[in-house]
């Protein structure tokens, strides 16, 4: 049996989503040195994946995104659960992480495909070929 997905969104399908649905929640995932130093979506909450200084997989993670979402008290009969859209630097580790909080039971999670910054150039640069920040979508940075 394989694992579950979570359902794929461009950057600015995610961004319709945050302004169609007030109940939907965007959690970025990179580690702390990304978030504050590279930018972050405007309104997102950061729940690092890997972090410094050990970058492995957060055993805390799904237990962290619990918490965020009240423990599920996000979910209303009728309506279902609040949407979660999962972003990180290119779409891969958004995957990973979303696959997780499916196995755990989450209902309705999903993940930016192109990240906040898209995949590598022919230079090996980013942000130049996709991404929440190239796509114009509202950002800041600490």
């Amino acid at each position: 049996m394989s694992a579950k997905a979570p359902n794929a969104l461009a950057p600015a399908q995610a961004w319709e989503m945050l302004q169609e649905n007030p109940r939907t929640v965007l959690i970025d995932i990179r580690s702390t040195m990304e978030y504050l130093f590279v930018g972050h979506p405007k309104g997102a909450v950061h729940v690092p994946w890997i972090d410094e200084p050990e970058w492995v997989v957060n055993p805390h993670f799904v237990t962290d995104i619990r918490k965020l979402m009240l423990g599920g008290v996000t979910c209303q009969e009728g309506v279902g659960c609040a949407p979660i859209i999962l972003i990180c630097r290119s779409g891969k580790r958004s995957l990973e992480a979303g696959a997780r909080l499916l196995g755990a039971g989450f209902q309705e999670v999903y993940h930016v495909n192109e990240g906040f910054e898209g995949d590598l150039d022919e230079h090996h640069h980013r942000g130049m070929l996709g991404g929440w920040r190239f796509r114009g979508l509202p950002w800041e940075q600490c």
